[in-house]
């Protein structure tokens, strides 16, 4: 069901033309390794995303029949995949979720337990991480909080990522932090809402127990439409990245299920005025 590592979009893209190019050369994985002195498993894997080094690229091209003036375009993209994402700076690798939000063009998430990250501010962030049972010293927290608000950058970027979140009501009552600390959070969501790129929803405390509600997940869109939807869950031990196409699939039925049970967008974002208004 899950995988814990998944090449990054660019080293995706480059194994899928290199691919191209084998095919339209007309050889097999197995015939191609003969060529190249390597094994078929190592041709499988570049194409599936694994970078090669670059004298392993140029000798693949060349292989492929390609003359050295049609090579740059592939060393361009070469150089694109190697390039290390923002948030290795911050010691995340690119083997978790933050790699694969950074590619996704749309994403869903329900939450029953916690604002979503991407409408956190900074002080909820910390208290959040405060209030663990396991306790972290200040400057990984630190680090946390600055790793969550570069997310955040998405929403406004170029082109900017589509966000659509159910959260539970309860959460809306759930006062983090102090009353003060909590209205601004609240007034947080709201001012996101406001994007046109961020949709978000309340499912009532009146809808009793449907389908779904007990568990908080992520459905994550890519625009390559040959990088298939996958899927993120949270559990108090850790989590698990779902790439089966069954399982992902149902992941988006569910939150679809969940959003129509939900409030309106205007309706929601009203609830959420009046419960900061109240404190």
């Amino acid at each position: 069901m899950a995988k814990r590592s998944r090449p990054t979009l660019r080293r995706r893209l480059l194994g899928r033309e290199l691919r191209r190019l084998r095919e339209e050369t007309g050889l097999s994985q197995e015939e191609a390794a003969r060529a190249l002195n390597y094994t078929d498993s190592t041709i499988s894997r570049v194409e599936q995303g694994q970078l090669p080094n670059y004298h392993a690229l140029r000798a693949m091209l060349d292989v492929y029949g390609l003359t050295v003036d049609q090579w740059q375009p592939y060393l361009d993209m070469y150089e694109r995949a190697r390039e290390r994402g923002w948030w290795q700076a911050y010691g995340v690798d690119d083997r978790g979720f933050i790699a694969l939000e950074h590619e996704a063009c749309a994403v869903w998430e329900y939450q029953p337990g916690y604002v979503p990250g991407l409408l956190q501010t900074a002080d909820y962030i910390r208290e959040i991480f405060a209030l663990s049972r396991i306790k972290h010293p200040r400057r990984w927290i630190d680090n946390q909080v600055a790793v969550r608000l570069k997310r955040q950058e998405r929403l406004t970027a170029d082109p900017p990522l589509r966000f659509h979140a159910v959260v539970d009501e309860p959460v809306l009552h759930r006062v983090v932090g102090g009353r003060a600390l909590w209205r601004a959070q609240l007034r947080r969501i709201v001012q996101l809402s406001e994007l046109p790129n961020v949709t978000v929803r309340v499912l009532s405390r009146f809808v009793v127990a449907p389908d779904g509600w007990n568990g908080m997940f992520i459905v994550l869109s890519f625009p390559d439409a040959d990088d298939p939807d996958m899927a993120y869950a949270e559990h108090s031990s850790g989590s698990v990245h779902i790439e089966r196409k069954d399982e992902v699939t149902g992941c988006r039925l569910t939150f679809d299920h969940l959003a129509s049970l939900a409030l309106a967008p205007t309706e929601s974002i009203a609830l959420i005025e009046r419960v900061a208004a109240e404190l």
